[in-house]
């Protein structure tokens, strides 16, 4: 083995960079050795490694929602284009469809990369979910109709594959931010990562306004949608394959950097059971580099590690066993719950945009020029003022005021936004709507919306953290197409040419209630804030075993020893 400097440096490249595995090479115990690596991870200062993460993993979600968010404008060029027999609009029953299928295939994405992160780990997942995105962004570009096939339906197609790549980022991106982040400003970072759909919002309107501003000679032929044919309907049909293409932009940036990223120490060391391995991942990851190189003489002792190693081992019966027992199940209903409760009235808010730009004379204009120029800058304004100061909020103050506090707070206030937004409907002026529609944005991100989030990828024991988190992701995406599908619907039940949404007030009732329930699910979830994650999981209810899985007893007499070897070797 390399001779080891006083200043923990080996020779070679180990000169320049400090090789934290050589600091507990000296260390028999593969359980201390472990939990003093994780320490390293825990207790760094933030760093530019840090942002590092932040970036890799935010590129990410700035191009999911930047996805998700398209298909409004997606579907309004699509009508233009391809259904001049309904007036230059989709179908209904279409214009869902193609909505609907981003979340079925974020659900099964979300399930699936959810699973397959704790069986085959966060390294070998991290970036396929990527690939999937940017392979179907590319075909959604290319395709076309003809007597034998129809846009709607292959739309919907690549669509679901897409929602699969983008359900995929969320466990994987949450439990990496997560596994590698410092513990005192583990929400911040977590947050600064999901902050980004705000930006992919943003990016979306904008990308959106830049294509009209470019096309708006052409636009400016026709007066409605009906009617925008000849140069502008070819000009609408560049427009939203450019929209949609741009979406594979920032994925194929982030990819080289998601395929290269070192497996978290914690996979490693609990599921993997490799410590030496985990051991150089640590600072591979504090210096940089993609992954560490275990020496010839440390594979010899994996095996031996591996089995000494106090963590437990995952199956379908510990799956069971443990979330069988209220104390450790009932957190995992408190962060799905309260996920599924949360985008109900979040994705259907969202289909009330219309009717609030409605009301700042966004809504319309005299040209198709016009019309689409005002959707894309009046969703600017919304964005701008609402979702992401709410994003940002949570990612100052998630580490001082706690996750908890911040979700329970958020789902009482929209309770009240939305019960005075549902019962006194009638008196509201469409300034008053405008008001409630960005206090309402602003409380859904500084709170149940990035807490959601947040907390699934704390809470839970490594070897079914992701699992936990994507099952916990996929609720929230049910919930969503419940929100699409079915209640929004009831907006224009019993609708005439006078009053296109005469049960407008009856949906925001329901989603008042929705908000409600979710009160009483936070409750069963624990606050996070500056633990690390081998505290939080050793809350749950072991059934006496520490989170190491030795009894209490055996597992404290062995500290001590460690301990007292520790103090002999300094």
């Amino acid at each position: 083995m390399a001779e080891i400097r006083p200043d923990g440096t080996t020779a070679g490249g180990n000169i320049a960079f400090h090789n934290f595995h050589n600091d507990f090479a000296h260390i028999q115990d593969p359980n201390e050795r472990r939990r003093l690596a994780l320490a390293e991870i825990d207790k760094a200062p933030f760093g530019w490694y840090h942002i590092r993460a932040i970036v890799v993993a935010g590129v990410g979600f700035f191009t999911d929602q930047y996805d998700i968010f398209t298909a409004s404008f997606l579907t309004i060029m699509l009508g233009i284009v391809y259904e001049h027999s309904n007036s230059g609009k989709l179908h209904v029953a279409q214009d869902t469809a193609i909505k609907v299928a981003t979340s079925a295939g974020t659900v099964l994405g979300q399930f699936g990369f959810g699973a397959l992160a704790d069986i085959l780990g966060r390294k070998k997942m991290y970036g396929f979910e990527l690939i999937l995105i940017i392979i179907a962004t590319l075909a959604q570009t290319m395709l076309g109709s003809g007597p034998g096939v129809s846009i709607v339906g292959t739309m919907i197609f690549w669509r679901v594959l897409m929602g699969i790549g983008i359900g995929g980022d969320y466990p994987l991106s949450s439990i990496i931010t997560s596994e590698f982040a410092t513990t005192k400003w583990r929400g911040a970072m977590m947050g600064a990562v999901f902050s980004m759909q705000g930006f992919g919002q943003l990016g979306g309107a904008l990308v959106m306004l830049i294509c009209v501003v470019g096309f708006k000679g052409s636009l400016e032929s026709a007066a409605k949608y009906g009617t925008c044919t000849g140069v502008c309907g070819l000009a609408i049909d560049k427009m939203w394959r450019i929209l949609i293409g741009m979406g594979a932009v920032p994925a194929c940036i982030a990819l080289y950097f998601r395929l290269t990223i070192p497996e978290t120490p914690r996979y490693t060391f609990d599921i993997a059971r490799d410590v030496e391995k985990a051991n150089v991942d640590v600072a591979a990851y504090i210096s940089g580099k993609p992954s560490g190189v275990v020496s010839d003489d440390a594979i010899a002792h994996v095996k031996q590690d591996a089995a000494a190693l106090e963590v437990p081992k995952a199956s379908i019966k510990d799956f069971l066993k443990f979330y069988g027992k209220w104390k450790n199940g009932k957190i995992l209903l408190g962060t799905a719950g309260s996920w599924f409760f949360l985008d109900v009235a979040f994705y259907g808010l969202g289909l009330n945009s219309a009717t609030v730009l409605a009301s700042i004379g966004y809504g319309t204009g005299p040209t198709v020029y016009k019309i689409l120029y005002n959707l894309a800058a009046g969703n600017c304004i919304l964005i701008a003022a609402g979702a992401i100061p709410g994003y940002w909020t949570t990612v100052a103050l998630v580490d001082t005021i706690g996750r908890k506090p911040i979700q329970l707070g958020g789902f009482i206030i929209l309770t009240v936004l939305f019960i005075v937004w549902g019962f006194d409907f009638k008196h509201l002026t469409g300034h008053d709507e405008l008001g409630l529609y960005i206090l309402i944005q602003f409380f859904f991100n500084f709170g149940p919306n990035a807490t959601t989030f947040i907390v699934p990828g704390e809470c839970f024991p490594t070897r079914y953290r992701s699992t936990s988190h994507g099952f916990s992701a996929g609720m929230g995406k049910i919930g969503s197409i419940i929100a699409q599908a079915a209640i929004a619907p009831l907006r224009t039940r019993g609708a005439t040419k006078n009053n296109a949404s005469p049960w407008q007030n009856h949906v925001m009732q329901i989603y008042a209630l929705f908000m409600f329930l979710g009160i009483f699910t936070t409750l069963l979830i624990p606050e996070t804030k500056r633990k690390t994650l081998e505290e939080l999981s050793g809350e749950y209810d072991l059934q006496n075993e520490t989170i190491t899985g030795a009894p209490a007893a055996v597992a404290d007499a062995k500290a001590e020893a460690s301990e007292s070897q520790e103090g002999k070797s300094i």
